[in-house]
């Protein structure tokens, strides 16, 4: 039984940056002992002979393949930009 003590709980929130409370800590005990157990049970399904898989859907690749194409041409890209300048656009700073 994966069973987690509040001590690795606790570190857990700490990484996660997390600010819990008694009661969170416990519920969250609980909720994560119930994951790992879960994850033990899987760990004793016998896959042997299963292939490894990415998806459980027979998807192919659904992108269009890549065509060379015109662009369009830049005085028209920033004709309807608010501001430009030396042929980019021009926006306010996001960053302080």
């Amino acid at each position: 039984m994966a069973k987690l003590n509040r001590e690795e709980v606790e570190r857990i929130a700490e990484l996660a940056k997390l600010t819990l409370s008694d009661a969170e800590k416990d519920m969250f005990q609980e909720q994560l002992s119930n994951i790992l157990e879960y994850a033990e049970m899987l760990q004793q399904v016998d896959t042997t002979g299963i292939p490894p898989t990415t998806s459980a859907l027979p998807l192919n690749n659904v992108m269009r393949a890549d065509a060379l194409a015109l662009s369009l041409p830049n005085d028209e890209a920033l004709s309807n930009a608010p501001d430009a300048e030396d042929g980019s656009f021009k926006v306010r700073a996001v960053l302080d």
